[in-house]
């Protein structure tokens, strides 16, 4: 029994282990050398631990965001109140979320080997952010109590069914813009790319092409999604701060304050940079824990499932429009801050437009509705995009996960997880 008690504590009970031990058997299962073993291993290990160092520097940097943003608009001082932040998260559900991601893959592959539906969903860290975001939303809803065992099979049947359906539902979408049945679309952008496709269909004009338009070299940072991401939250940073500066009040102060000897100006740029720095960090560890675990689970399905269509990240279809991809994302941006000001003025939420996600989704929002609508599309997807985050985002920071990870969804929750999240809240009022 102490044997057991000492695995389920020490493995399963511990993420980044766990995590370790299912890329270890996916490598040896197809019979990788052992040198690529032990790499595969750490580095997904390692890669797991960064994203817990990255996600507080972004947390840092919130905490000037959300105050400062609250002054400008005159708002009463408030928080998120009391919850668990991602590290606790991780530390008592991470293990359940972590199997939820193995055992729903899984699923993904039966479907696809025993239906028509023949889409393996191989976007690693999307499969990672939205297990713990539904995750979340769950024990929000169980009040922060949720057995693990009820918790995993909640979390692994949807996202099984997740992961299989919505490649097939974007793919009618997807032959049209790649010409070919080859690859389909594995990201949490489908809904917004959907709503891009039929508002394009319904509003633009498909003759007039966005790669008729020829960009100005100029432009071509705007590819650049950290460069994006900095330049955006900089300005919004010195926004803020210059505003901050003009205004006598208790709060004002009080913020300037936390500059210390350095001008606040300064300060708050350097947060926004922090920011920035701070995504590239937890994209580090992403990158490191998912270049191992998709090859062990690709490596998996393929054996199982022949005819196989990959499902994959959301940059697979810029190629096919790059001047739909900078469109879409200007879209989203317009949109993002039209929606700051508007949730700010009405329900007092200040939105934060993580670019990451309004790029991302803006730009393969804006490449669907190039697709149908020309020029037209593009920028209706984009700004689609800004709405559905902006919105989801303060449904979701207020009244889906308030209590568990409401600091991650301001930064690393999409548009499906902003859709589905409603849903997942009433099965987990079922269950739990």
């Amino acid at each position: 029994m102490d044997v057991i008690f000492w695995i389920a504590t020490n493995i399963f009970g511990t993420p980044a282990i766990l995590l370790g031990f299912i890329v270890l058997l996916g490598l040896l299962l197809q019979k990788k050398s052992t040198s690529q073993v032990i790499s595969g291993t750490f580095k997904a290990i390692i890669g797991f631990l960064i994203i817990g160092a990255g996600a507080d520097v972004i947390v840092g940097a919130l905490t000037v965001f959300e105050p400062m943003w609250q002054e400008v608009f005159g708002l009463e001082a408030s928080s998120l109140g009391q919850f668990m932040g991602q590290e606790a998260f991780n530390s008592r559900f991470g293990s359940a979320v972590t199997l939820a991601m193995f055992v729903g893959f899984l699923i993904n592959v039966l479907l696809a080997r025993f239906t028509r539906f023949k889409y393996i969903y191989l976007t690693g860290h999307m499969m990672f952010w939205t297990s713990t975001i539904f995750a979340g939303i769950a024990v929000h809803t169980a009040g922060g109590e949720a057995s693990f065992w009820k918790l995993l099979i909640l979390l692994s049947v949807i996202l099984g069914l997740y992961w299989t359906f919505q490649p097939a539902v974007t793919q009618p979408y997807m032959r049209k813009i790649t010409g070919n049945n080859n690859i389909a679309l594995g990201h949490t952008s489908a809904s917004v790319a959907l709503l891009g496709a039929w508002l394009g269909k319904l509003f633009g004009n498909k003759e007039n092409d966005s790669e008729k338009i020829k960009v100005p070299k100029g432009l071509e940072f705007l590819r650049d999604p950290n460069v994006i991401t900095a330049l955006s939250m900089g300005t919004l940073f010195l926004i803020g701060a210059i505003v901050i500066s003009l205004k006598n009040t208790p709060a004002a102060a009080e913020l300037i304050a936390l500059s210390g000897d350095q001008n606040f100006i300064i300060y708050s740029i350097i947060q926004s940079l922090t920011f920035a720095g701070g995504i590239a960090i937890v994209l580090m560890g992403v990158r490191m824990f998912i270049g191992e675990l998709v090859p062990a689970f690709n490596g998996i399905a393929t054996r199982l499932v022949p005819g196989a269509i990959p499902a994959l990240d959301s940059p697979v279809v810029y190629p096919y429009a790059p001047n739909a991809v900078i469109l879409g994302f200007l879209g989203a941006f317009g949109g993002a801050i039209l929606w700051l000001v508007v949730l700010g003025g009405t329900v007092s939420y200040i939105f934060v437009p993580t670019m990451i996600v309004l790029f991302f989704h803006g730009a393969t929002a804006g490449v669907f509705g190039n697709s149908t609508g020309g020029v037209r599309g593009a920028l209706l997807g984009g700004f689609i995009t800004a709405t559905v985050v902006a919105w989801g985002q303060f449904v979701m920071v207020r009244f889906l996960i308030s209590s568990t990870v409401p600091d991650t969804a301001m930064w690393a929750a999409d548009s499906d997880m902003f859709i589905i999240g409603p849903i997942i809240r009433f099965l987990s009022q079922l269950l739990f």
